[in-house]
């Protein structure tokens, strides 16, 4: 026994009836979608249902699962107090759920709960779920920061856990799609957000999900998606099963992307192992460029495992590398910038060179990235096959009489406001006006948005 089947679905608390007062009425074939999906469950009598929510405590570098042995809510923030929910967790489920996790190096577990209650994106689906069955026990996993790979190895050790104890399982994916569909919607539209919700409509329908992982994180955010994660999950509690996929429906005439799908186990299925030939593709892809990679960034690799090795800062001396004297006899401000499966993972840098030569300024600003970027934990040893690295070498800075000297895809821009510097490197993704890069600079810096700023701008030699 184990997950006998999954189901994607959005929580729209107008869904409801007492929330909705009518306007459900606008979104009818979801609704009806809703209950065919809860009588499923209710034929498949599980034991215990897993619910992954978008609006569960989220944290940037843990997933969270629901601890104690229950919980209780309502949906009294959206004026329906007498809308009720009471519910207990399956403890050694979620138990052994951690235990995997700790076992594996996972971040995920009962730690660091943030609030008391059941959010919405777990109500909803407990409302037409408990319309035909309540005699389950409850798991309630949270989404986080961390990228997708590690989602969906949560998944899979749901599933591993659920084997072990012989649960009869159904696991809930909760996430809306899009929330930039139309014009008169609450967020408005993006361009992004119909190919969002036509994309993992597309992936859904055919049960591709090893497709989940090609979704960038910058097209996800400009499409204001806000269940992405949450359906990674749910693939990875899929991993090497074969499934039936049936779309109920999808609909967005509220502006946001509403979808319902159901993926039904029919057994083992040793192809339907995506994360691992994600990962056998992704290590060929990285190997390949590495291969192509120049000096530049040679350097700040081996920089970044020495350090992590070894504790200490690599002499220019010992370097494996082999340094051209360009890099010796040359003063530079250089950036580092690192990425793991596609979203950042360090950047530090310097605007003006601060040692003796641009080689020592890259071994230090490596180091710096890897371990000092306030934003995120140390890098550790076993994530070093998985890290992309860029170097930037930068040309000292110019002032800047106007706005209209700025192009962010050729200049790099520094704003600076009594004693306080913010820096955005050009050509970056998702930056795509003086605007934007000025706005972000600001923010970076602790910049009110309002005030006046001195303007520098600067180019790269971007080495990759």
């Amino acid at each position: 026994m184990a997950i006998k089947a999954a189901f994607m679905v959005p929580h729209p608390p107008m869904i409801v009836p007492a929330v909705g007062k009518g306007s459900e009425a606008q979104v009818k074939t979801t609704s009806d979608a809703y209950d065919e999906v809860a009588k499923r469950i209710a034929e498949l009598k599980p034991d215990t249902i897993i619910i992954s929510s978008p609006h569960a405590s989220m944290y940037a570098d843990y997933i969270n699962i629901s601890s104690g042995k229950g919980d209780t809510g309502s949906l009294a923030d959206f004026r329906a107090p007498e809308v009720k929910f009471d519910e207990t967790y399956d403890t050694e489920l979620v138990a052994r759920i951690e235990t995997l996790a700790s076992l594996e190096g996972l971040d995920a577990g009962t730690l660091g709960r943030q609030h008391n209650g059941l959010d919405h994106g777990t109500m909803v689906p407990l409302f037409f779920i408990e319309k035909y069955y309540k005699d389950f026990k409850l798991v309630r996993i949270g989404l986080s920061g961390l990228d997708l790979t590690k989602h969906y190895e949560l998944g899979m050790l749901v599933q591993k856990a659920c084997e072990e104890l012989g649960r009869n399982a159904v696991y809930v994916a909760s996430g809306d799609l899009s929330h930039k569909l139309q014009p008169y919607g609450p967020y408005g539209f993006a361009p992004e957000g119909p190919e969002y919700d036509k994309r993992i409509m597309d992936v859904a329908e055919r049960a591709a999900f090893g497709e989940l992982f090609a979704f960038e994180e910058s097209f996800c955010e400009k499409a204001a998606e806000c269940g992405h994660r949450s359906f990674v999950i749910m693939a990875g509690a899929l991993d090497g099963k074969s499934v039936k996929a049936e779309v109920f429906s999808h609909e967005d005439v509220t502006g946001v992307g509403y979808g319902i799908a159901e993926f039904k186990v029919l057994g083992d299925d040793n192809n339907r192992c995506f994360l691992k030939s994600y990962m056998d593709k992704n290590q060929k892809r990285l190997d390949a460029n590495r291969d192509k990679s120049d000096e530049y960034v040679r350097l700040a690799s081996e920089s970044i495992e020495y350090y992590l090795k070894n504790g200490s800062m690599l002499d220019l001396g010992d370097c494996k590398t082999e340094v051209p004297a360009e890099m010796k006899d040359t003063r530079a401000g250089a950036f580092v910038s690192i990425h793991e499966h596609g979203r950042l993972r360090g950047c530090i840098g310097t605007i003006l060179p601060v040692t003796d030569c641009l080689a020592n300024e890259i071994i230090r600003n490596a180091v710096c990235a890897s371990t000092e970027d306030p934003r995120f934990n140390p890098i550790e040893t076993d994530e070093l096959p998985w890290l992309e690295i860029n170097v930037d070498v930068l040309s000292a800075p110019e002032p800047v009489a106007s706005v209209d000297e700025l192009d962010p895809k050729k200049y790099g821009v520094i704003v600076t406001k009594d004693g306080r510097r913010g820096l955005l490197l050009p050509d970056l993704e998702g930056v795509d006006s003086v605007e934007q890069q000025i706005s972000i600079s600001k923010q970076k810096a602790g910049i009110g948005q309002d005030e006046e700023v001195e303007l520098q701008r600067f180019t790269v030699t971007r080495h990759v």
